[in-house]
């Protein structure tokens, strides 16, 4: 399956956006979990979805304060419990997976037991309500490589975001360190100097090697992009997701070819 970010940018109704994504050849939609574009009733997003024969693959949850994860007092204990509701809407609108940022900028508060401890909780609430948790990789790669080091359930796990390694940590090896546990995928381009959200194949990032990284790890998931159309607002919203679905495409084929056997 072939997975768009619903907020692809331009500004339109949701049920149009959704309509849209389906007749450019999309089969699912990951989804943004607030109201932080505007979106007041952003919980009718997987309805709406499903209503224009979309799935749901995801969702990503706000990152807005996520570095009080890591810092004693009422910021992090209140971040804590939004998360902790996250899961259970999640679980109620049928969602199977969401997506989370475990730090923000690139000079986060240190790792530590009090972040770890919260992190835990959630993956504990998760494990309750069947819901797979998808840690990013980021700016920096210390939260992730910790929490995923010391937090072994089956319901923690690892989104890989391919704009995130080409501008931020290209050197790292996310899919031989984590791709056992891959669970969702963000797949966008840059030209390495920021996190741009191109479409693929219009910046720096290494497809082949990618997608054949991705298809050894034995990742069975959708190719998900989370392009946005800075950029392209040249052209039409139709014009730029059947541009985004060819792109897709491409990549969907460098990854079936890479499991085909020698």
């Amino acid at each position: 399956m072939i997975t768009a970010y619903d907020f692809f940018g331009y500004n339109m109704p949701k049920k149009e956006r959704y309509r849209l994504i389906k007749e450019a050849g999309f089969g699912g939609v990951t989804v943004w979990w607030g109201n932080d574009f505007g979106d007041e009733d952003f919980r009718l997003n997987p309805k709406d979805a499903r209503d224009a024969g979309l799935v749901v693959e995801n969702m990503h949850a706000p990152f807005s304060g996520v570095n009080n994860f890591w810092v004693d007092g009422i910021d992090g204990d209140a971040l804590l419990e939004k998360f902790l509701q996250i899961v259970d809407d999640c679980a109620v609108h049928s969602i199977p997976a969401m997506v989370v940022h475990l730090s923000s900028g690139y000079t986060p508060p240190p790792c530590n037991e009090l972040g770890l401890d919260r992190v835990k909780k959630i993956i504990y609430k998760a494990e309750e309500c069947g819901v797979n948790v998808a840690f990013e990789n980021l700016g920096t790669t210390k939260h992730l490589e910790y929490v995923l080091e010391n937090v072994m359930s089956s319901r923690a796990g690892f989104c890989y975001d391919s704009g995130h390694h080409n501008c931020w940590a290209i050197s790292e090896d996310f899919m031989g360190k984590y791709g056992s546990r891959l669970m969702a995928l963000h797949l966008h381009d840059n030209d390495g100097t920021g996190d741009q959200h191109l479409l693929p194949f219009d910046g720096t990032c290494d497809w082949p090697v990618i997608m054949s990284d991705i298809a050894k790890t034995g990742y069975t998931g959708s190719v998900a992009l989370e392009a946005i159309n800075i950029g392209y607002e040249r052209i039409l919203p139709c014009e730029y997701l059947q541009l985004a679905y060819e792109r897709a495409k491409r990549l969907e084929v460098l990854m079936l070819r890479a499991r085909m056997p020698a």
